[in-house]
This record gives structure tokens, C-alpha cells and sequence, in this order.
């Protein structure tokens, strides 16, 4: 079989990027087609920070010269690959037919261009950005997916490993009703110890009062967070920037914070998940795609909430807190009417036994496993699986 690889570089190979999932995927009733500006605004310079400190490529992959049967991106930010044991590079938005020889056509281009970048390996399939977006190969849980998360067929592990990617690290998305079924015990018993102490208070937030819960955010943010290896504080402007982004679909319901005298030591972030929405606008968020969004909001489609972000300051952390938001957003949840039936969790890696272990003790389960892969271009250099990750110290 004759594979070309076709660089994407104009507005015809662009849409065909764009398009050869719609065609792959048509017979697939659990995938939800993006919407076509959330995956272009990755590879446009004006959009994408990573451009700053980092390049990109996409590739076609024609058969006999004419069907397209794969498309691929490579790509790198000088900044992240520093970041690694090796310049590591990334690979992502693969897209291909059931064939060893048409994956590793593609596989082959990534590796050979990053490795010409001065790159030593490449992790995929993942973003050219964030890793909230478009991380990791769907292996177990093969419903619909998360606002802005691949799907993709079975069969891409084998692609993978048959290749030779290495499991990185797997990616776990949690889920569970929003009753206070199956948290666990002593959870419950904190959550009611503070829930009903004066001296805590838990509350969603008031759309009216953003800069207030913007800057509440980011003061537990640069706490909670801010601490890990590789997570950066959060400036004032960022942190309303990021609730701002919530706004067109924000629910003020679904976003609540702790206080322990008036000072902010909590916040659960959840948005609906609109991908409920999405699989009706046929990627488009065009005039009648908006139409389409506004009536589906109106007539309340979705019933399941996405948390995006959750973080209690440190010296709160186990004492109740996470119980006790959890208990504040059941207590309005389980009301007759209520449309949120379902939340599912951002995925959390299996680095973070910290974030898991509360998830498990909080009655989620695992319902969707991705994994993010690695590949080393030097064949004989140890294989590390991604640190558990810790406090610096």
C-alpha cells in the first residue's frame, strides 16, 4: 500500500484535518464531534500561546495518492520539553484507519521532525497547550466523552505500543451521582463536624460578584496548588480570565467555595457539560450553532456537571472541607428539579495518589481511562515512568 504524508499548510488540507474524524467516526454513536474553532484555535498562532516558545506541523496521510486515511501534529514548546528528564516533544490530533504500516508512517514523521528540533522524545497523543484539553488515548470507558477530551477506536493502543510508546502515565476520569451516596464514613463525619461549625461557611458564588471569587480562587489557588512541581502561581488578571471563560456556561450552582471566618480556604469549580450540547451543533457555533446552544440550554440538556478544579489550603486539607462542599452542593443537588444528575471529575494522573485517594473516599469511581504515552528516541535509554508527584521540597 503507497502511504504520503501531506502537509497541512492551506485552507483545503486544513478542512481535510479538520474533517477525516466527521468521516472516520460516523458510525460511532458515543463520539461527539468538536466544535470546529475549538480544535483550529490550536493551531492558530494568534490564539495559542505555545506558539511563543514553540512550533507545530500537521500532516495528512493520503492513500494511492488521494483518500486521506490519517492525519497527525507534532509539536513543542522550548519552555515544557525543558521541563523533562529529555527534550520531549509532543504528538497529537491522531487520527488513523486500522493499519501498523499507515500509523507508523506517521508516528516516523513526528519522531524525525522533533527529533531535528533538538528533541529526545515525544509524549502523545496530547495538546499543543494545556493538558485540560485533547490529553491522552481513550483505552477503557468508551462512552460519551468530556467537553474538549478525545475519543478515538480501540484499536489506537495497538498502534501505540505496537510502535513502541510506553505507558507514561495513566489518566483517570471519576464519576459518580449527586447524591452523598458512597462517600465514605469519616469523610461524612468531618464534613458535618464543619458543616455545621460558625465558624465555616459554604456557598456557591454570585455571577455579580466574579472579582470577588476570582480573587478568592486564586488566593487558595497559590496555596493549594501553587506548591506542586511545575504549577505556577496564578496572577490576579489569570484568575479572572479563567472564570470569565466559565461565564458563557457557567452555573452559579455549580461553583462553590469554603470559608473559615470569611477567609477563603476552598473552592470546587464545576461547569455543566456542555458537550451534552456540543453533539447537536455539528462542530459549528455558527449563528444557528448559538440558536442551537441557547435552546439546549434553555430546555436544561445537560445533566451531568464536569468539575474542572478543586483545592482547600493546605492547613485545612483533610479536616472536612472537601466533605463539607461536597455536602453544600448536595444539599441543593438532591432537590426535586434539580437538572444536574451526574458529575464527572477532570482527570486526575496516577502521579497524584493524593487527588485519587479523595476522589475514592468522596464515592467517585473510575469511569474513563486515557493514557498519555512516551517515546524515546534512543532505544537503549531507561524507560521512567512519570514521578509521583510530591511538594518540592
Amino acid at each position: 500500500m503507497a502511504y504520503k504524508l501531506v502537509e497541512v499548510n492551506d485552507k483545503a488540507t486544513a478542512k481535510e484535518f479538520l474533517m477525516l474524524p466527521v468521516r472516520l467516526y460516523e458510525n460511532e454513536p458515543a463520539w461527539i464531534r468538536p466544535l470546529d474553532n475549538d480544535v483550529n484555535k490550536v493551531f492558530d498562532r494568534k490564539q495559542n500561546k505555545s506558539y511563543r516558545s514553540g512550533e507545530c506541523i500537521r500532516w495528512i496521510l493520503r492513500r494511492n495518492g488521494q483518500e486521506a486515511v490519517g492525519r497527525v501534529a507534532a509539536f513543542y514548546d522550548k519552555k515544557v520539553a525543558a521541563r523533562s528528564e529529555q527534550p520531549t516533544g509532543g504528538m497529537g490530533f491522531f487520527e488513523c484507519i486500522n493499519d501498523n504500516e499507515a500509523a507508523f508512517t506517521m508516528f516516523d514523521a513526528c519522531r524525525e521532525w522533533l527529533a531535528g528540533k533538538g528533541m529526545e522524545a515525544m509524549d502523545g497523543p496530547v495538546n499543543f497547550g494545556d493538558r485540560d484539553r485533547w490529553w491522552g488515548l481513550l483505552v477503557d470507558g468508551f462512552c460519551e466523552p468530556n467537553y474538549c477530551m478525545p475519543w478515538n477506536f480501540g484499536y489506537y493502543k495497538e498502534l501505540f505500543e505496537g510502535y513502541g510508546f510506553r505507558n507514561y502515565f495513566n489518566q483517570y476520569t471519576f464519576g459518580r451521582s449527586v447524591s452523598l451516596e458512597g462517600v465514605h464514613p469519616i469523610i461524612m463525619e468531618k464534613a458535618e463536624r464543619v458543616y455545621s461549625n460558625p465558624e465555616f461557611s459554604f456557598r456557591h458564588i454570585r455571577k455579580k460578584e466574579l472579582e470577588k471569587a476570582a480573587e478568592d480562587f486564586r488566593t487558595v489557588y497559590n496555596q493549594a496548588w501553587a506548591g506542586f512541581s511545575g504549577v505556577k502561581e496564578i496572577t490576579k488578571t489569570h484568575a479572572r480570565a479563567l472564570l470569565d471563560s466559565f461565564k458563557p456556561v457557567m452555573d452559579e450552582r455549580l461553583i462553590y467555595f469554603a470559608y473559615h471566618h470569611e477567609e477563603p480556604i476552598g473552592f470546587y469549580i464545576m461547569i455543566p457539560e456542555i458537550n451534552q450540547i456540543v453533539r447537536h451543533l455539528n462542530g459549528k457555533l455558527d449563528l444557528i450553532g448559538k440558536v442551537k446552544f441557547m435552546y439546549h440550554k434553555w430546555m436544561k440538556t445537560c445533566n451531568k456537571a464536569y468539575g474542572v478544579i478543586f483545592g482547600v489550603v493546605p492547613r485545612f486539607q483533610g479536616k472536612g472541607v472537601e466533605g463539607g462542599m461536597i455536602k453544600a452542593f448536595a444539599d441543593i443537588g438532591t432537590r426535586p428539579g434539580f437538572q444536574y444528575r451526574e458529575i464527572e471529575l477532570n482527570w486526575i494522573g496516577d502521579f497524584n495518589p493524593p487527588m485519587i485517594k479523595l476522589a475514592n473516599q468522596l464515592g467517585f469511581e473510575i469511569v474513563k481511562t486515557h493514557v498519555t504515552y512516551r517515546y524515546l528516541f534512543d532505544r537503549e535509554k531507561e524507560f521512567k515512568r512519570a514521578r509521583i508527584r510530591g511538594r518540592e521540597e
